[in-house]
């Protein structure tokens, strides 16, 4: 729902946040920092500062559910936070905001506050906002799923069962980072089709995918699936997610089971968590598709899904080669061209009875729109790496290369409404631990 905290009209007395590109006081993610020389705790991005939730606390400044919900989300995790589920997060975001608010009638007492409750941003380190219990990763953008399929199989792109089921597998969870960690190149088994027998080395074709990475609130009981009338009450919110992709490893390795060793090396998000509260100004109608295209089983088909199921989330990936001073962006895409909604994806993994837990993670899979400048991939730019990516200064590009920093952006924007942003899912590719037993 749609409330004063998201009024155009309502400003901070933090300065910083007034106009920020990401984090006004219309935002407010939540997340987990260190001050230096201090324990991780939770905090509050506000402009180039950050609320910290367990100094607040200290001072008296809730009561209520708010206080309940700030004590949750004020240590070292916000899986606390994410279990109790939306009514807590209003609660603690209308605190918040009133806390924060320019015009707030306790704005004297509590600026007078401000030099133990607010920390600069780029003093502090960011870290995974919660204990990732389990992860699985989506396949729900259909461009991006159509063109990868016509780049091996373009007489069949999409398998049969598409636009029927949302695909997605079993990911790894113990290596998810927080931007800024470096990538290590992975080594795994690559048979090109020039090459008569595989070999074990670093990855040659080394990629990048453009994602929304969905935070689990309250869960399910084991046996007991989530109705899509339901599922996103079981959101708590939202980062971007690059799930680093190694596409020779993986064209070997992904019959008959799907994604392996070419996944599961590294996974990148934004250490900011916004909620769904934030985001209620920028919800869409879900994907419109081909009145051809099957209409969804009815577990996964609900009219109010449908009329404001979608996310209307600009997603930007920006490439720093070693030799360049500034990023350039590759690619803008928008989260509004996932096949699949956030509450089908939802319904659809507990369908069988299977248990979602608080602090699990969802990631979207690679969201690209219809036209070259919103491709999500390297895969898909350079047409698996026949067409190098002509870059600035004469550089090119088929895949990454060692050195090159891969910088994965979001943003909401809508007239009337404060333009609100993610932060950065961001990490430079180190070359590949070797071993005598690997070959270049």
């Amino acid at each position: 729902m749609i409330d004063d905290t998201h009024s155009l009209r309502r400003r901070s007395w933090v300065t910083s946040a007034n106009g920020h590109a990401d984090f006004p006081i219309q935002n407010l993610p939540l997340g987990v920092f260190a001050p230096p020389g201090g324990a991780a705790r939770g905090g509050v991005a506000i402009g180039d500062e950050i609320f910290d939730l367990a100094a607040a606390l200290e001072l008296g400044l809730f009561d209520g559910p708010a206080a309940q919900a700030g004590q949750a989300a004020s240590g070292a995790t916000l899986n606390p936070l994410f279990a109790l589920g939306r009514e807590a997060r209003q609660a603690l975001r209308h605190r918040v905001s009133d806390l924060l608010d320019a015009n707030g009638p306790e704005r004297a007492r509590i600026e007078d506050t401000r030099g133990r409750i607010l920390h600069r941003a780029g003093d502090c380190r960011l870290e995974l906002p919660a204990a990732i219990g389990d992860y699985t990763d989506f396949f729900a953008g259909i461009n991006h799923a159509t063109n990868a399929g016509t780049l091996f199989r373009p007489d069949n792109p999409l398998m049969p069962n598409y636009k029927y089921v949302p695909i997605g597998y079993h990911g790894r969870a113990s290596s998810i980072v927080a931007s800024g960690a470096d990538v290590r190149r992975p080594n795994g088994q690559r048979k090109p089709a020039s090459e008569a027998v595989p070999s074990l080395g670093p990855s040659r074709n080394l990629d990048y995918e453009l994602e929304l990475g969905v935070w689990i609130g309250p869960g399910n009981a084991l046996g007991t699936p989530i109705d899509i009338a339901q599922a996103a009450h079981h959101v708590a919110g939202f980062c971007l997610l690059n799930d680093w992709s190694a596409r020779d490893i993986q064209g070997w390795e992904y019959q008959p089971l799907g994604p392996f060793l070419a996944k599961s090396f590294a996974t990148t998000i934004s250490p900011w968590v916004v909620t769904m509260e934030a985001l209620e100004p920028y919800r869409c109608p879900a994907f419109a598709r081909p009145a051809d295209d099957p209409q969804p089983l009815p577990y996964l088909l609900d009219e109010e899904d449908q009329r404001e199921g979608g996310l209307a989330i600009e997603l930007e990936m920006h490439l720093r080669t070693p030799k360049m001073k500034q990023p350039v962006r590759l690619s803008r895409g928008n989260f509004r061209d996932s096949y699949w909604t956030l509450a089908q994806i939802v319904a659809h993994q507990t369908s069988n009875g299977c248990n979602l837990q608080p602090g699990d993670l969802l990631g979207s899979g690679t969201i690209s729109g219809a036209d070259a400048g919103s491709l999500g991939s390297l895969m898909e730019l350079t047409q698996a790496g026949k067409s190098p990516l002509a870059l600035p200064g004469g550089e090119s590009r088929s895949f990454l290369e060692d050195g090159d920093e891969a910088i994965l952006r979001g943003r909401c924007a809508r007239d009337g409404y404060a333009t609100i942003g993610f932060g950065e899912a961001r990490g430079i590719i180190r070359p590949a631990a070797l071993s005598k037993n690997e070959q270049r």
